[in-house]
């Protein structure tokens, strides 16, 4: 007896629906720092319902000692299939043999802005001489312990030729978002990467500083040698790098690559 053709199709289609693996979805662990998390805040469920994927995330500086940051994480062994962080952290970690340098993806620029108390007098930083006058005349500023702020103390201190003059002002931080301790009232300006201070309440953000002291942080992506799923991890970054993603980036702070 021979089978009628629809019935013997929709028979062939279930032996290969059995016979196939099922997809599986993954539990991927991401550590991220700072200039990235309000982007990637926003992109994890839209990534999640569509990859089918659970993202679990670990937030750290790129660099540093604290317990916290994504090298100290990674040199106890902590899990990570995708670490975002600043570039040249990630290389320093492709130069030590920890991340795969096949892997390295940039996902967007990052420039530094400053911030003041809600309700504070905002000062003019649209000049360099502008943001000078400003520093010299504050009681206090802070910065991060990562990229912007050691920019900052390193770097930008001394170009504005303020440095020995704002030096025991002048407090870097460690752990705590800059703009929260600005909004509390300890510190009187704050700086950090644009993309950390907007999202923090009770400040007021005055804007980026002048593109002639600025300092641009290029935020990479790249997959640990110890990685458990690297191949949902390159699915992941492929995803963050992509031109999906460039809404929030840009809404984030953050400055797309033209790539992207």
């Amino acid at each position: 007896m021979q089978f009628p053709l629809a019935r013997a199709c929709a028979l062939l289609l279930s032996v290969l629906v059995l016979a196939a693996p099922a997809l599986k979805a993954e539990e991927i662990n991401v550590m991220n720092s700072g200039g990235f998390s309000a982007a990637y805040k926003a992109l994890l469920p839209r990534y999640e319902q569509a990859s089918g994927d659970t993202l679990h995330t670990a937030w750290g500086p790129s660099m540093g000692v604290a317990p916290e940051a994504i090298p100290v994480r990674l040199s106890r062994g902590e899990p990570a299939d995708v670490v975002i962080m600043v570039g040249y952290a990630l290389d320093k970690l492709i130069a030590q043999g920890v991340v795969d340098p096949a892997s390295r993806t940039d996902l967007a620029d990052s420039r530094i802005g400053m911030v003041v108390r809600k309700g504070a007098s905002v000062p003019d930083i649209s000049t360099v001489d502008a943001l000078r006058k400003a520093i010299v005349q504050a009681d206090s500023i802070a910065y991060s312990d990562s990229a912007s702020g050691v920019y900052i103390e390193r770097e930008m201190l001394s170009k504005l030729d303020i440095e020995t003059l704002v030096k025991p002002r002048a407090h870097m931080v460690q752990k705590t978002p800059v703009a929260e301790l600005v909004a509390a009232g300890r510190y009187t300006l704050g700086f950090q990467q644009v993309s950390e201070v907007l999202p923090i309440a009770g400040i007021t953000f005055v804007g980026r500083l002048p593109e002639a002291v600025q300092s641009v942080t290029r935020f990479a992506a790249g997959i640990p040698y110890s990685a458990a799923h690297p191949a949902a991890a390159r699915k992941l970054i492929s995803f963050l790098a992509s031109p999906k993603a460039r809404d929030a980036v840009v809404a984030s702070g953050l400055d797309p690559l033209p790539a992207n």
